[in-house]
């Protein structure tokens, strides 16, 4: 399993339109994307503009793939909810401590 972290910071006055964007638009496309398993929204407890999403594929080529067809439309649906550019990170999943992911996907 590979994952990708977006790191960002979110304007808080747009938080409950960026959130409904994420949900009615983004994640249709991400649906889409072969190997798309799932995708997590945390926000930092102390800096409540820091965002993090991190979004989980079956295979690094999966989210390969994903990078060069989809996430620059992506990026562009976010980028008016934005305080900072998105800074991604990509992660290899350490499948051993995350079984039960690998159970539900």
């Amino acid at each position: 399993m590979f994952a990708r972290k977006l790191e960002f910071d979110l304007m808080l006055i747009k938080k409950d339109e960026f959130l409904r964007k994420l949900r009615d638009e983004v994640l249709p496309i991400l649906k889409k994307q072969a190997g798309f398993i799932d995708i997590l929204g945390l926000t930092d407890e102390v800096k409540v503009e820091k965002m993090l999403l991190i979004s989980l594929w079956e295979t690094k080529e999966h989210a390969q793939r994903y990078e060069k067809e989809a996430f620059q439309k992506i990026s562009a649906l976010l980028k008016p909810y934005l305080l900072t550019p998105i800074v991604v990170i990509p992660c290899v999943v350490e499948t051993t401590i995350s079984e039960h992911i690998l159970a539900t996907a």
